[in-house]
């Protein structure tokens, strides 16, 4: 997958590093501020009992 990904990438090398770095760096915004905030409240770590 990861070089399907590289070989559609326009350009020369350090193009194609610049764009898989913002590529990458999208996927982990999306992540961090849509989907985990999204999962969170189904996650069962907040029913956390102490005895």
């Amino acid at each position: 997958m990861y070089g399907w990904i590289w070989r559609h990438l326009p350009g020369p090398f350090a193009v194609r590093v610049a764009t898989a770095t913002v590529l990458v760096l999208g996927v982990v915004a999306l992540l961090m501020f849509v989907v985990f905030p999204w999962v969170e409240p189904m996650l069962p770590f907040n029913e956390v009992t102490t005895q």
